[in-house]
């Protein structure tokens, strides 16, 4: 059983490299057909060409005409040549082409005698036509343009095909297009990517079992056929692949999964093929498919089946993971950030073997992160990259390579040789929020509902013990659309939230329209995007934390697509759904009533910040703590070191 399994897959390997030789059977004959279309296309040319310029300059007459020729003196001069008269006419040139008379020779004795003694201004000579003369003008007539048609044809097959050997033309239309790396021509290595040392040990691993198999082999391991990268985009997936490609004393084949795919059914097949027999041929090696969504989706309609050319080219990669030999040292790697929708036919083991996951960075990881993209740039010594780290919770590298690039630029356009924090946190600013949107004027009264907004958010997670501290405060209109916003971040990395914490979070999301409520008895549409971030935290405590006293730790959500939005579907009946948006509309209140009562216990502190705010327009984390404390003590104390006058009642804030 086990020699009649071997003799099965020796026979599938030869039909899968049959293709191979098929394609180069096609392409030659593609390149006879080609050499004969040139020529029949060059000889019909230079014979068109002949006869259109011999009917314009040579005319046949008679012997007759030739004679009276003579006679009326019109001959200038007189050539005897293979049977044939040409003759050379006076002053009788029409058009551009001047035109030469031919007439068959007859036997005439006298002619020469004539021509000697009565025509005597007429130049007349033979000439005999010799092999080599006869060569040169079959040269010129028919092998010049044969070859200069020929030049032509591969020119503009060339451009065609995208270049010398390019692959996209008539007859590379089926090679592989992968850029081919070796040693460390990409320029970056492991130490150019940070926050992702688990998928660098695992990548690690992988190019040092390239290196060294034989204390891998000793023990009886096998090379895995290839790796998966996954992760969110901007993560640094393609990165760390270019890194390998650094590292690596091999050659590393690197190319996209949109390359496969061409107009052509069948092409992407034949470039897999391709890629692969390149890869033998180079072994050991690295080939990186980036993007592989492209061409992995899974063959279910769900997830857009049914493109007969992405399907082949499926095929195709599956039975050439199936078919080469590990033993030669061929490691596949390949990223996306929709593996959900892979087939899954690629990800089983003998394929895809290991995944790697390429996630969002930890504090630590911004931090070093932070460090690789400002190591190029000039700091000066009021940089703490660690609290730019501690307030971009979320970010991936990116982010954080942008942040730091809008820092110096920032710092040029301030006329400053270095950056400073304060151009990092307006870096943070523009892209959270945007660049600052100075045409935009607020009217009075628009101004002050803002300030009561930010500082309802601001005071509500200043008195719960539970929510994250304030880092800063702006009622400066930004471009993504705020007209103002307020910034937390934890004193700490958290990777698990409590209940009490995201209630604290619903409360301090509310208490920007419950302090425009109590304020000015009115609400505006500026808590919009309050309210949908509030919605979508209660839903998940409803229907994904088990939070909810009504269906206590029933799971009434599936999550898909984890890296693209986290796109939630409800798992229950359409009666549940509504039950769950009636528990959802309880919660909500239950936590907007929440914000208005603590607003009015500290009705004296809300009006004092937002008239601070009003007048300054975007204060700090320690600036706020310093008023909200001073707002606690007792009246009389020393109030000398404050900069502004704090009102009462929110009608007499001042511009």
């Amino acid at each position: 059983m086990k020699g009649k399994t071997m003799d099965n897959n020796q026979n599938r390997n030869t039909n899968r490299n049959n293709p191979n030789r098929n394609d180069d059977n096609n392409q030659k004959k593609s390149m006879i057909i080609s050499v004969v279309v040139a020529v029949i296309g060059a000889l019909l040319l230079t014979s068109l060409f002949s006869s259109v310029l011999s009917s314009a300059s040579k005319e046949e007459i008679t012997y007759s005409q030739f004679v009276k020729l003579l006679d009326n003196d019109k001959v200038e001069s007189v050539l005897f040549e293979s049977g044939k008269i040409y003759i050379e006419t006076k002053n009788l040139q029409n058009g551009l082409i001047k035109k030469t008379f031919w007439t068959t020779a007859v036997n005439d004795p006298d002619l020469i005698s004539e021509l000697k003694n009565k025509y005597t201004d007429v130049e007349f000579k033979a000439e005999s036509t010799s092999a080599s003369n006869g060569i040169i003008i079959i040269l010129l007539e028919y092998v010049v343009p044969l070859i200069l048609f020929w030049a032509l044809l591969m020119f503009v097959m060339r451009r065609v095909s995208g270049g010398k050997g390019g692959p996209g033309g008539v007859f590379g239309v089926g090679k592989s297009n992968a850029k081919v790396y070796i040693q460390k021509k990409t320029g970056v290595t492991f130490k150019d990517v940070a926050g992702q040392e688990e998928a660098k040990e695992s990548v690690v691993e992988l190019v040092d079992f390239l290196h060294n198999p034989g204390k891998y082999t000793a023990i009886g391991a096998k090379l895995p056929k290839g790796a998966l990268l996954v992760g969110p985009p901007g993560t640094g997936k393609t990165l760390l692949a270019k890194a390998v490609a650094g590292e690596a004393n091999v050659p590393f084949f690197s190319l996209s999964g949109s390359d496969f795919v061409e107009m052509f059914v069948g092409v992407g097949a034949s470039r897999v093929r391709d890629l692969f027999k390149q890869a033998e041929e180079n072994a050991p090696c690295i080939v990186f498919i980036d993007e592989i969504d492209s061409i992995g989706k899974s063959r279910d309609s769900r997830y857009g089946g049914g493109n007969d050319e992405r399907e082949q080219t499926l095929n195709a990669l599956l039975a050439e993971m199936d078919g080469f030999d590990t033993s030669k040292g061929i490691l596949i790697l390949a990223a996306t950030n929709r593996p959900e929708v892979l087939d899954p036919a690629l990800l089983r083991p003998g394929r895809f073997d290991r995944r790697v996951i390429v996630d969002a960075p930890d504090f630590k990881g911004r931090v070093e992160t932070l460090k690789v993209h400002s190591k190029d740039v000039k700091l000066d010594e009021t940089v703490d990259l660690e609290a730019i780290a501690n307030i971009t919770s979320g970010a991936v590298g990116s982010d954080l390579a942008n942040m730091v690039n809008e820092a110096a630029i920032n710092a040029v356009k301030c006329g400053r040789k270095a950056i400073s924090q304060a151009d990092l946190m307006e870096a943070v600013e523009v892209v959270i929020a945007g660049k600052e949107k100075k045409d935009r004027i607020l009217s009075k009264e628009e101004k002050k509902i803002v300030a009561y907004h930010e500082v309802g958010h601001a005071l509500v997670a200043a008195i719960q013990k539970d929510a994250e501290p304030v880092q800063k405060i702006t009622i400066v209109p930004r471009t993504m659309g705020s007209l103002g916003y307020v910034i937390q971040a934890p004193e700490k990395e958290k990777y698990l939230m409590s209940q009490d914490e995201l209630n604290a979070e619903l409360v301090t999301l509310l208490a920007g329209r419950a302090s425009e409520e109590i304020v000015f008895d009115s609400v505006t549409t500026g808590a919009s995007n309050d309210m949908e971030k509030a919605t979508n935290i209660a839903r998940s405590m409803v229907e994904q934390y088990g939070m909810s006293e009504k269906f206590g730790l029933m799971s009434l959500e599936r999550v898909e697509d984890p890296y693209l939005g986290r796109r939630a579907q409800l798992n229950c009946s359409d009666k549940t759904a509504t039950e769950i948006e009636e528990e959802v509309k309880i919660l909500l209140k239950e936590k907007y009533e929440e914000a208005k009562q603590l607003l009015r216990d500290n009705r004296d502190k809300l009006d004092k910040i937002a008239e601070f705010l009003y007048n300054k327009e975007t204060i700090t984390g320690k600036e706020f703590m310093e008023i909200y404390r001073k707002c606690d003590e007792p009246d009389g104390a020393s109030d000398d070191n404050q900069d502004v006058t704090l009102n009462d009642k929110p009608d007499e804030i001042s511009e």
